[in-house]
């Protein structure tokens, strides 16, 4: 055996920043290096970003790319790093001559070795991901390279991300051709329950593959997208031997035990069939054949994980704040009710950016009730986040004077008062982002008004059901008096109870609730998740028990406000099928799910 320390740079890129992204693997190869590791793998795409979408379809975007990986080796050796193995993700192209069919300019999602100053070996995904929020074969071609590289006298092999996903391929080939470990970058994005099912695929795809396995993903938030790290390394039989944090940026130092590389296989290229219909060729490179001095190893790190509804709250939050910052706003501004949902919106932006950063609308009509205003101003209290009070009743007094309206119409003209003119208003004014305070039951159903309360830059519930919303908010207020990279130390809870426990109501007319026009949100929710999340259609969902007639009201609903969803402001994703980039359905459509 022959011992080998890794570093995993679990690091947060900026998509397009590609000085800034090889600024930061310097920085985080000095930290390993300091560390004594051996070798430092970062993620997928790391000096682009990803996902880079069709910025890859412009070859000035590719050739910035290329000459960043070879900027980044070169300073590598300059400044004294030349010695550490580095393996890193970035955008090449294959070379391929134009045709129907191929992505203009043909690019690869790569990665590469960088050794004393040199790109030493490239290589790039062979499975590309069509699902989802995936969309590489718009994007990349194929990928037919394995590097397996020699270090320490440990075999060492490349894969990236979705290619421990799927069967054959890279993995496939490994466990055909023999390496100690398999390194694999990734940029693999959150979801609910998606972490046990990462852990257990790695534990098994190294079984498969008779190596060691070192998974390393990006954090960070990325449009609608977040990344939540969780980066970990297995041995052969798939148990866990180190795990980084989730949601933060981390350098996970872990040592290995190897199998030594067997004798008499020599450098050069093979080709081997893949096991999918293809066939790859593998590269074997010599970086260092004799194993290190036998040295004592650092204690293994197994981070502790965050519960369900921890990660969901971290997802948020890491969200809101990588939007904000990597978007150069200073600030963020939102209209505060007194309601559930802008209680949580508010609090997660204070748990994001700090309460300073915060600014809050109280925007009382005459259809407001007192004890909405006295929560709204209690949770301002609580948090010391900005606020001040603009009542809208003479500015709605105005417009009804000059235009008849009635019924929606009429409640509508309110909440465009309070979105399209005062929020927007103070935005332009003052420079903050502002975030809207809709969740995904109510964007599902159509209860949101266009150039109201979807005015904004940015939705931080947007994919979380009303349910969840409640749940969140008892969650945040038990965690007072902590402090964490995704809570800020509030002594005491943020939210006020009466916010969570009085029922949900616009307050657009007298007496008006939440359930004159809806079910009970825990009884809608659940039909929602079946229709939206799980694509059942009506006879589905009436033999999985739901009410025959709320499916009906359910589906109407749902399918009538397609169009006011595509223009609601992007939002983070924690769900299998977001609005936005999951979920697609076609404006324009007579397809209805009616009854047999």
């Amino acid at each position: 055996m022959a011992q080998l320390r890794i570093a995993l740079a679990q690091a947060n890129p900026t998509v397009g920043d590609l000085s800034g992204n090889t600024d930061k693997l310097l920085e985080w190869a000095r930290q390993a290096a300091g560390r004594g590791a051996h070798l430092v793998v970062f993620p997928e795409m790391f000096l682009t970003g990803y996902p880079v979408e069709d910025l890859v379809l412009r070859a000035s975007f590719v050739n910035a790319s290329i000459a960043a990986l070879e900027t980044a080796a070169r300073r590598l050796a300059d400044e004294g790093l030349g010695e550490l193995p580095v393996v890193v993700g970035y955008v090449d192209r294959a070379g391929l001559q134009p045709r129907v069919g191929v992505p203009k300019g043909a690019p690869l999602n790569a990665a590469a070795l960088l050794h004393r100053g040199r790109i030493v070996a490239r290589t790039a995904k062979h499975h590309l991901p069509n699902y989802g929020v995936f969309d590489e074969y718009r994007y990349f071609v194929r990928g037919d390279r394995l590097p397996i590289f020699r270090l320490h006298g440990v075999d060492v092999a490349i894969a990236i991300c979705e290619d421990l996903w799927q069967d054959g391929g890279p993995v496939a080939v490994v466990s055909e051709v023999g390496a100690g470990l398999l390194v694999v970058p990734n940029a693999s994005p959150y979801e609910r329950d998606k972490v046990d099912v990462r852990g257990d695929l790695c534990a098994r795809r190294a079984r498969e593959a008779g190596c060691a396995l070192a998974y390393v993903n990006q954090v960070g938030g990325q449009d609608e997208l977040v990344f939540d790290g969780d980066s970990l390394v297995v041995d052969a039989n798939g148990g866990l031997v180190a795990r980084a944090g989730q949601f933060v940026e981390e350098l996970l130092v872990a040592d290995l035990d190897l199998p030594a590389a067997p004798a008499g296989v020599r450098p050069g290229a093979v080709t081997v069939d893949a096991g999918d219909g293809t066939a790859i060729t593998v590269e074997r490179v010599e970086l260092s054949a004799e194993p290190v001095a036998p040295y004592p190893p650092e204690p293994p790190r197994i981070a502790p994980r965050l519960d369900d509804l921890g990660e969901v709250y971290a997802a948020l939050v890491l969200g809101v704040r990588d939007y904000v910052t990597k978007n150069g706003f200073r600030s963020v501004i939102l209209g505060l009710s007194g309601g559930i949902d802008s209680a949580l919106v508010a609090t997660i932006a204070s748990d994001a950016l700090g309460p300073d950063r915060v600014h809050v609308v109280l925007m009382p009509s005459r259809y407001s009730s007192e004890h909405s205003l006295a929560d709204a101003r209690e949770l301002v209290r609580r948090q010391g986040v900005h606020a001040r009070t603009i009542p809208i009743t003479e500015i709605v007094n105005a417009v009804e004077k000059e235009i008849e309206l009635h019924g929606l119409a009429a409640e509508n003209v309110q909440a465009r008062v309070r979105g399209a003119v005062l929020l927007m208003g103070l935005s332009n004014e003052h420079g903050h982002l502002v975030l809207t305070t809709g969740n995904k039951s109510e964007l599902a159903v159509g209860y949101s008004t266009i150039y109201g309360d979807a005015a904004g830059g940015f939705a931080p519930i947007k994919d979380v059901f009303k349910t969840m919303v409640w749940d969140l908010s008892r969650w945040r207020n038990a965690q007072a008096g902590r402090q964490s990279p995704f809570l800020y130390g509030f002594a005491e809870p943020p939210i006020p109870e009466n916010s969570i426990v009085k029922e949900p109501s616009a307050e657009l007319r007298p007496g008006q609730r939440d359930t004159d026009s809806l079910p009970p949100y825990h009884v809608l929710d659940r039909v929602l998740i079946d229709y939206v999340e799980n694509d059942m259609g009506r006879d589905d969902l009436v033999a999985a028990g739901h009410d025959p007639e709320l499916v009906t009201q359910v589906i109407r609903m749902v399918d009538a406000a397609e169009y006011k969803r595509r223009q609601y402001p992007p939002g983070p994703k924690i769900t299998p099928k977001n609005f936005g980039r999951d979920r697609r359905l076609p404006i324009t459509n007579r397809w209805r799910e009616t009854a047999p």
